[in-house]
């Protein structure tokens, strides 16, 4: 197999893997989503999308902007996510971490936090 159609299969894997987190958000990511779509924060927001690799929970295309939400999982991975965090800088995406206990819990200071990262 051709390293070409290998990247080109890992990818429509990811694709169908992001479809199926689409159907199925967390609850903080839910919340969140509420906030963010339909341009609410003046640009347009897409959820579970494949970046270089990855899939991210929100980007704004326009922005350059990641925002995940980061649950109770994310303790035990902090050095991967540096190092995606770190890719995704490379590629020229900011990356904002919301931890999902603070969507929850402040969903408002949550969409500051992000409006702040799009002002950036």
């Amino acid at each position: 197999m051709s390293s070409a159609h290998g990247n080109h299969r890992q990818q429509l894997q990811l694709e169908a893997h992001a479809h199926r987190m689409r159907l199925g958000p967390s609850e903080p990511e839910r919340v969140l989503w509420q906030a963010l779509r339909c341009c609410q924060l003046g640009v347009q927001f897409r959820r579970q999308v494949v970046v270089h690799g990855f899939i991210v929970d929100f980007l704004a295309p326009s922005a350059r902007l990641v925002v995940e939400v980061d649950g109770a999982h994310h303790t035990r991975q902090r050095g991967a996510d540096k190092r995606r965090d770190r890719a995704l800088a490379a590629a020229g995406l900011s990356v904002l971490r919301l931890p999902a206990q603070l969507v929850l819990g402040n969903r408002q200071l949550a969409v500051q936090l992000v409006t702040h990262a799009l002002q950036r």
